[in-house]
């Protein structure tokens, strides 16, 4: 395809989008206005299913299945990243020698770890009661886990990332929201329906139904994906050398641990 083909498809595509989102926006309710049918349903069915954030009962319950499909997507782009940056027979591994870190930030970034990553672990909990949710808390707990990068050095965060288990945790979690679904049909009730177990008390832990059990496996599995993607960039980074590389000639990567 050429250079001008190419621009008219953009031009074409970039039209059409700019129409219908023209059209989309004149149709909007008046700014202030009263009139928001689907908020009011949606609050209306959360409330009815003893979900205190309605932004959890539209993801996990009333939506699940296009969080099902939002977490297809990302599970598929760890997953062709994983395959693309794989380490190749034309590439081996150098330990990487480890920088140095001053001490203000060294102490920053361990003391900052446990509390993000509780933090994280906390939003995941909480999702069905209060705003955030598995995907928020998810990214959180992922990016703790690298404040150990920052503040000592790359094998450090290897020894407490190992590869494997969050490769399992990923897939795991991905099959733990299938599962789920299908035993709502099991049920006899549609999939990802909120009909399993009980919708329990208004505005606490064991309320909302499969909301909980939903938005746990989400938290697992963006915690998961996002260590492995980093892991994937982070070794192309600092470890994973080209074989026809002198890594002691001029213009050689810097392979230090930071």
């Amino acid at each position: 395809m050429s250079p001008r083909t190419r621009r008219w498809l953009v031009a074409a595509g970039g039209a059409g989008l700019a129409a219908l989102l023209v059209a989309a926006c004149l149709d909007l309710p008046r700014f202030g206005g009263d009139r928001h049918p689907y908020g009011d349903r949606a609050v209306e069915a959360s409330l009815s299913r003893h979900t205190a954030n309605t932004v959890a009962s539209v993801t996990f319950d009333q939506r699940a299945f296009d969080t099902l499909g939002e977490m297809g997507i990302l599970f598929a782009a760890v997953l062709g990243c994983v395959v693309l940056l794989r380490q190749t027979r034309d590439e081996h591994r150098a330990r990487p020698e480890p920088a140095a870190v001053s001490r203000p930030v060294r102490r920053y970034a361990l003391l900052v770890l446990p509390v993000a990553l509780l933090t994280g672990l906390y939003v995941v909990a909480h999702g069905q009661v209060s705003p955030g949710g598995g995907f928020q808390g998810g990214v959180v707990a992922a990016t703790a886990l690298h404040l150990l990068y920052l503040g000592a050095d790359y094998r450090a965060l290897e020894r407490v990332r190992p590869l494997v288990p969050y490769e399992t945790g990923d897939a795991l979690a991905a099959s733990a929201y299938l599962v789920t679904g299908l035993a709502a049909l099991l049920g006899g009730s549609a999939f990802l329906a909120n009909t399993l177990l009980p919708y329990g008390t208004f505005n606490t832990l064991a309320s909302a139904g499969t909301v909980p059990l939903l938005n746990a496996a989400i938290g697992m599995e963006v915690a998961c994906a996002v260590v492995v993607l980093l892991a994937g960039f982070l070794d192309q980074a600092v470890e994973i050398v080209d074989e026809g590389e002198n890594a002691q000639g001029p213009g050689a990567p810097d392979r230090r641990g930071k």
